[in-house]
């Protein structure tokens, strides 16, 4: 029997059976915790471990920069960018978190090479990561990931970082409060910055020697006003004598980034515009100390604010352009000067990543403003679009319901892939090249265009962003709009007794609710509504062919016509005869039944030869590699074919039969529902197209 369920035997009824002891849990938290997190070194152990590992001493960028590359990389040859995994697999949280779609991850690559830049001094450092996208585009989740993923980074052994503090300061100082007798590093600093900055050039010269990274370490950081005065104080008892100061009052401490206790980390919000306070940024006087050490005396200063917390790690602004123009004037030697200058009491040297966010509209209203030109020209832009590609886009209603308590409820095949597919006509630019629909272009942006299509996705890309205001992706409908229409569909779903989800009842919650949207403008509705109708006639083509597949599709028989297809395409290509099945004798390749072929995919006839020559190529090549022919390996011939052998079909198909369930032998409906649920659908889903097909053939029927 096993532990489990020897603990269930013994629970008391209505009481939840316990699966990890007390004694576990705790041993979990203890190898989760740093294990020097509580121990006090010496300086002189300091020094000894910067020989040893140079990169202690990284500062803010470096160790950021750091960071990324320590979660893994991975390069997407087809999207031509890097990826960083703690974005792409999100490995701390079990892909919880996990990002998609190209323009997301050039849009991370692109900061993180601002950052790695940042770690080098070329000048990013001295700059604000300002990320720029429309509303629920993940700029804010991708900055919440970052700094969760930089705490536990500083909990590892390669991000660790250590600052210091002071002890038995009452021994020598006079009036300092017996509160005060140990007194951590205000600014969480370096234990560097107590070394005079010859002695300091010197040590980190020797440490650069050692160093084996793409940067150097530079530290010329002054003492926090605090500590500056404990330092002074100090050497003046001692004679100046900095090795008694170091040995008999400094300790050296773990330190460990921790936002919740804002360490390291520090979010900071706009409030009401009438009372912004910039001490909210820098801090103020510490009115408890104040009659204990006085007014201007740097004890008696409280160092709460936001760029105080953020030292050595990373500042995050949310909404940063909303604040008042003045109250963004602090970050102006925050960010070129790396420095703070509270009221009454002296500069504060930083040391941080600072990142921002913002929406399109507060952009807008601030490019133009000719009185921000000094904040923007110490901005670097990074524009966070939405998802253009529909099927990744796809993935993140799919990571929302893998993140919830859905329903029992069965997704059918294309529901989500037409919602993303919604979503992104609705963020792209109408092509300028009148021959290039806007579906085909979301198409060749999803991948599905072919070699033989007359159609370039780059110069398509690079169109796109042309004529965009800002840039291609950065207007449209949110990703969080079409997630919670979906949710809207499956408990409307459930309400009504439909154990699944079609694109059909997707399409309905779309088409209800955009009037209902706030972020959507009134002069889009119509186009949103068009686009909505140009992807319904997309489902309805995926689900006459899945359909098609179901009703006429001939493993045997899609073989052969394959074989016969190429038989005659070799006997064209390289002007030979071929011998027919029936009568044995040489003929000349059968055109009409090439281009029966061929017609399936509309491959046009001035076309057919690069076409033929494609097929034939993947054949010579499946050849060298030892694989025999078979149509089912290559896709754009199993659809033509399979689109051939449907024509041949489906005169003897009564579509009209399928929509009325008493037209139809029970038997023949049950054996295409099976055929229909091998291709991913419920019972009742494929009813359901199989009713909504046969209505859509049967009327192009009688059209035709």
């Amino acid at each position: 029997m096993s532990d489990q369920t020897e603990n269930a035997d013994h629970t008391a009824p209505g009481e939840v059976a316990s699966t990890h002891t007390l004694e576990e849990l705790s041993e979990q938290y203890r190898r989760s915790v740093p294990g020097d997190l509580r121990e006090a070194k010496s300086f002189e152990w300091y020094l000894d471990e910067l020989v040893a590992d140079p990169r202690v001493a990284r500062n803010a960028h470096q160790r950021v920069a750091d960071m990324f590359d320590h979660y893994g990389t991975r390069y997407d040859e087809d999207a031509g960018v890097v990826e960083y995994l703690l974005a792409s697999e999100d490995p701390l949280h079990d892909g919880e978190n996990t990002f998609y779609g190209r323009e997301v991850h050039e849009s991370i690559h692109e900061f993180v090479n601002k950052v790695k830049s940042g770690a080098r001094g070329l000048g990013p450092e001295k700059r604000i990561k300002l990320l720029l996208g429309p509303v629920g585009s993940g700029k804010s989740h991708f900055d919440w990931l970052v700094r969760r993923y930089f705490e536990d980074y500083t909990r590892s052994d390669a991000g660790r970082m250590y600052t210091f503090r002071w002890t038995d300061l009452c021994s020598v100082i006079e009036d300092q409060d017996p509160a005060d007798d140990t007194v951590r590093s205000a600014m969480n600093q370096d234990p560097l910055v107590l070394l005079p900055q010859e002695q300091r050039d010197e040590v980190i010269a020797a440490m650069n020697e050692a160093l084996d990274a793409p940067y150097t370490i530079r530290n010329e950081q002054s003492l926090d006003p605090a500590s500056g005065f404990y330092m002074d104080e100090l050497l003046a008892h001692y004679e100046d004598d900095l090795q008694q100061v170091l040995e008999n009052h400094v300790e050296v401490v773990r330190l460990v980034a921790d936002e919740n206790q804002r360490r390291c980390i520090e979010t900071f919000e706009p409030k009401d515009k009438k009372n912004q306070d910039e001490t909210e940024l820098t801090g103020d006087v510490n009115y408890s100390k104040l009659a204990v050490y006085g007014e201007n005396d740097p004890r008696a200063f409280d160092y709460a604010g936001a760029f105080c917390n953020a030292n050595r790690g990373i500042f995050s602004g949310e909404e940063l352009l909303k604040l008042q123009r003045e109250f963004l004037y602090d970050f102006l030697h925050a960010s070129q000067e790396q420095t703070i200058k509270p009221r009454n009491n002296p500069r504060i040297d930083i040391d941080q990543v600072i990142v921002g966010r913002t929406n399109m509209p507060e952009y807008r209203d601030k490019k133009g403003d000719e009185k921000m030109e000094a904040f923007n020209d110490r901005t670097k832009r990074i524009d966070y679009p939405y998802v253009l590609e529909y099927e990744q886009e796809s993935e993140i209603y799919r990571k929302m319901l893998r993140n919830a308590d859905v329903p029992d409820i069965h997704i059918e095949p294309h529901a989500m892939e037409m919602a993303g597919l919604f979503g992104v006509l609705t963020r792209l630019e109408e092509p300028t090249d009148e021959s290039v629909s806007l579906i085909q272009k979301a198409k060749a942006y999803n991948g599905e265009i072919d070699e033989t299509d007359e159609i370039d996705e780059r110069k398509l890309r690079e169109n796109g962003d042309q004529v965009a205001d800002i840039a291609e992706g950065m207007e449209g409908v949110s990703a969080r709009f079409i997630g919670d229409e979906i949710a809207e569909a499956i408990m409307d779903s459930r309400h009504r007794g439909r154990g699944y989800l079609s694109p059909l009842a997707v399409f309905k919650h779309f088409e209800g609710n955009l009037e209902n949207h706030g972020s959507i403008p009134e002069e889009k509705l119509d186009t949103y509504h068009r686009y909505l109708e140009l992807v319904r006639e997309e489902y309805r083509e995926r689900a006459i062919e899945d359909v098609r597949h179901a009703l006429a599709y001939d493993l045997d028989e899609i073989r052969r016509q394959g074989e016969k297809y190429m038989d005659h395409v070799m006997a064209y290509i390289d002007d030979t005869t071929v011998e027919d099945d029936l009568t044995g004798r040489e003929q000349e390749p059968d055109e009409t039944f090439l281009r029966s072929v061929e017609e399936k995919l509309e491959v046009p006839g001035d076309r057919k030869d690069d076409f033929r020559q494609e097929v034939a190529n993947w054949v010579s090549r499946r050849a060298r590699e030892g694989s025999s022919f078979d149509p089912q390996n290559n896709d754009r011939l199993r659809r033509a074919l399979e689109r051939k052998l449907w024509e041949d079909k489906k005169h003897n198909i009564n579509f009209s039969a399928l929509v009325s369930a008493g037209e139809l032998d029970d038997d023949e409906r049950s054996a295409w529902v099976d055929a229909l649920r091998e291709q991913g659908y419920s019972e009742d889903g494929a009813r359901e197209v199989l009713e909504f097909a046969g209505a859509e053939v049967a009327k192009s029927e009688l059209e035709d």
